[in-house]
């Protein structure tokens, strides 16, 4: 079986998915505003190298440690959980499989104890 990444459709679908999640992540009102002062441009270039090393692409994820991003931001469990359904939505737009996504949003489930209320 290919590796996810290829089976999402490489760097073009995943950047075309980051698109789609960033801009769903603006119009959530639970979440928008902790992304008022964030520099857009580099937040999908690192979500795009994220996704895309996870996934086993050629992409290298260069960004901190989920930890030290979100030191102090005080995240709820109530805005993770609006993201990870924002980006549901986004997958869902461009039919992504129901296989795809689970080993795609599988690794955020460990990442959650990073970022809220760190």
């Amino acid at each position: 079986m290919p590796a996810l990444y290829e089976r999402l459709g490489g760097k073009p679908a995943i950047t075309a998915v980051v698109d789609e999640f960033v801009g769903n992540v603006a119009a959530d009102a639970r979440i928008h505003q902790r992304f008022g002062k964030t520099d857009i441009a580099h937040l999908k270039r690192m979500l795009v190298d994220q996704i895309g090393s996870a996934s086993g692409g050629p992409e290298k994820y260069m960004g901190r440690d989920m930890r030290s991003a979100h030191r102090g931001m005080k995240i709820t469990e109530g805005e993770f959980t609006a993201l990870v359904e924002d980006l549901v939505r986004a997958l869902n737009k461009f039919q992504v499989p129901a296989r795809e996504q689970n080993e795609l949003i599988g690794p955020l489930a460990p990442m959650k104890s990073d970022i809220v209320g760190v």
